[in-house]
């Protein structure tokens, strides 16, 4: 049980997220180098199967972890707590019911109607590739509603600690989707294994699911699947699901716009905003959403009075802010400073030319200028979550879409003619000016809850160190791409990334970061046994 003055160690429990994450990124990036060695980044076969990805997956964003996060965790989180099992299994079983029998008419719905989302998300899509993605839409549906069911088995996993499988279980639909594209990749065109691949991805979804089920029901004894919405934790996980479901629909109008915009871009914008994002995403995910996942169930479990309770909450919320920030500002800097490097050493083969690598780091540097305002806004959503508060995470991403919406039509649609750009590097309006929004909602969000739990952020001092650490290990990346010239990108790039590394961390020692002598020390512990 945690209770304040009592902290909770859940510096294990990130670290089992992250390497859960990490094991599941790791095999998405192998995932998506196959991909991009078949499909490279300018064809329409690669594009229709990225928008035909996205769109079932609005099905997994509104329904699946971060609903369940919000609404689900907290509470089952506090039946644990206490100790009630009886309720605790009601609740969970109820949930997983409700959350079945809603997939499922969604999924029915999303199967009939995607001619109509089609026209909607993807106007810029005609002929043969309008075709072909509606085609891809209806084979992936059914998987997405599988991976919902996954987030709910995720939720259990994580309220009872169980942290590794829940993030990592994801391998296995990776593996079936590379192992999809293995077999085809020279045995048919692009269309047909777009198709085969779309069927990979609903086996893997079914497999991700099936992993996770026999764990569940092991923790869960007392699990009574029922549609009783009666009960009073039922009832406050429903209502607390209402304003995530609608903060989680507007995170989803952003994805929309994003898609709208880049199929009026040309070929390869859709494909090159899918690959940078999963370079994006996997320093969140690993740092941001680590931190975010340990520490949300130790929140919803604090106990005690409201003035122990929020300095509690200060207490852990600094303390995940600091480790978010050490690993999150120079995975910003070389984004914006190596972009081609990481690029290149990911996916540089086949149909992945430097070209390609040179044009998805533009859309990585644009993604540099919001990553740090994201990453750490997840952590103060979580706070508000652990409080039973999510209705105010939900007006602050109204925010955020709609400056999105506006930014993004300037940057991406009316600013590249005007000074002389194709197309297509619009796409790097999108990912800048979505950073630009993410200040904004991170800035709303930390202020708001100053005012109820009282200061909390990064200290001026520390940020300062964790950009200058990163500046010096940018120079010192540039000073090894310059030294060893053109060999191998995936040599070259292993090269130029080890310095970075190297130089981040002995730099932000020598100015005393905290978190970066505390990781060298852990580095000799382990060297010496």
């Amino acid at each position: 049980m945690a209770v304040p003055g009592k902290r909770e160690a859940t510096g294990r429990h990130a670290f089992l997220v992250a390497a859960g994450i990490l094991l599941s990124k790791v095999f998405g990036l192998v995932r998506l180098a196959v991909f991009s060695h078949y499909f490279g980044v300018k064809s329409d076969a690669g594009d229709a199967f990225t928008a035909a990805f996205k769109i079932p997956n609005f099905l997994q964003t509104l329904f699946g972890e971060g609903v369940l996060s919000a609404s689900f965790i907290p509470v089952y989180a506090r039946l644990l707590s206490q100790g009630d099992e009886e309720e605790s299994g009601r609740v969970a079983g109820a949930v997983g019911a409700i959350l079945a029998l809603v997939t499922s008419v969604i999924v029915l719905l999303g199967v009939i109607a995607t001619p109509y989302m089609i026209d909607a998300i993807a106007p810029g899509y005609h002929g043969a590739k309008r075709e072909l993605t509606i085609h891809l839409v209806r084979i992936l549906f059914p998987g997405a509603g599988l991976l919902v069911l996954s987030a709910w088995c995720l939720g259990v996993l994580n309220s009872h600690r169980k942290f590794f499988l829940s993030y990592s279980a994801s391998v296995v639909w990776n593996i079936a989707m590379i192992a999809t594209l293995a077999w085809f990749g020279r045995r048919q065109d692009l269309s047909s294994l777009a198709v085969s691949l779309a069927w990979g991805s609903v086996a893997g979804s079914a497999l991700v699911f099936g992993v996770q089920l026999p764990y569940v029901l092991r923790l869960v004894r007392r699990l009574r699947p029922s549609l009783d919405t009666r009960p009073a934790n039922v009832r406050e996980v429903i209502r607390n699901s209402v304003p995530v479901f609608f903060s989680r629909g507007v995170v989803q109008i952003s994805a929309y716009v994003d898609t709208l915009f880049a199929t009026e871009l040309g070929t390869g914008a859709m494909n090159g905003l899918f690959t940078a994002q999963n370079i994006y995403m996997l320093p969140v995910s690993l740092f941001g959403m680590a931190v975010s996942a340990a520490e949300l169930p130790a929140m919803s479990s604090a106990l005690g009075s409201d003035a122990e309770v929020k300095a509690y909450l200060r207490q852990r919320l600094d303390s995940g802010l600091r480790r978010i920030a050490f690993f999150i500002v120079p995975s910003a800097m070389a984004f914006l400073a190596l972009g081609d490097v990481i690029a290149a050493t990911l996916f540089q083969s086949g149909r992945f030319k430097h070209a390609d690598s040179e044009y998805v780091w533009a859309i990585l540097a644009g993604s540099a200028v919001g990553l740090l305002a994201s990453t750490l806004g997840r952590l103060y959503s979580s706070t508000y979550y652990a409080l039973r508060d999510t209705r105010t995470p939900l007006r602050f991403a109204a925010v955020r879409v709609a400056l999105t919406t506006v930014l993004g039509y300037l940057c991406a649609i009316r600013l590249p003619p005007l000074i002389g750009l194709a197309p297509e590097w619009g796409v790097a309006g999108l990912t800048s000016s979505a950073g630009v929004a993410g200040w904004v909602e991170f800035t709303l969000l930390r202020r708001t809850l100053n005012r109820r739990i009282g200061n909390t952020g990064l200290p001026a001092s520390l940020v300062a160190k964790l950009w200058t650490a990163a500046a010096a290990a940018a120079a010192a990346g540039w000073a090894v791409k310059f030294g060893i010239g053109v060999q191998s990108p995936r040599l070259d790039g292993l090269a130029i990334l080890a310095a970075y590394g190297v130089t981040y961390f002995a730099v932000s020692y020598l100015l005393g970061v905290e978190e970066s002598a505390r990781a060298i020390r852990r580095v000799k512990r382990r060297l010496i046994l």
